[in-house]
């Protein structure tokens, strides 16, 4: 079984800081009161939006992989090829599919490459942004075997 969380960088909190304290700031025209409603509610509003981008998980469990909303069967994928921080650059931009899954976080350097070998789905391959390509591709092989 694999369980991975693609979690926001602590220094991007800093962001919903900025969001709470911009709007607390354009609020403040109309008083403090407005404005300390502006930078809670900038802030709730940031936080919560980053913590759903940061919610993305992949998952091996129960003959599927789970990435993201996707739920694909193991016996559907074929070879998994871990990728560098230079070749997940690569097959992110010019050598990207556009019919490809792509469960992409930029803050992640490294990726999983997976091929679909089911003829009825059009999707040639998954690209998935993991801090562990080599645990990922060893637990879908396991899981497969």
């Amino acid at each position: 079984m694999y369980d991975e969380r693609l979690t926001a960088p602590r220094s991007w909190w800093l962001l919903p800081v900025a969001a709470g304290l911009s709007i607390g700031l354009i609020l403040l025209r109309y008083g403090p009161m407005p404005g300390l409603v502006g930078l809670v509610a900038g802030l709730v509003a940031a936080a919560v939006g980053l913590s759903s981008y940061g919610s993305a998980r992949i998952r091996v469990v129960q003959g599927s992989l789970v990435a993201g909303k996707a739920k694909i069967p193991l016996g559907a994928l074929g070879e998994a090829s871990p990728l560098d921080p230079k070749e997940a650059v690569a097959w992110r931009s010019a050598k990207a599919d556009p019919r490809a899954f792509m469960l992409l976080r930029s803050y992640v350097p490294t990726a999983l490459r997976v091929e679909v070998t089911d003829p009825a789905d059009p999707t040639p391959y998954l690209y998935l942004s993991t801090r562990d390509p080599e645990a990922l591709a060893a637990a879908i092989g396991a899981a497969r075997s």
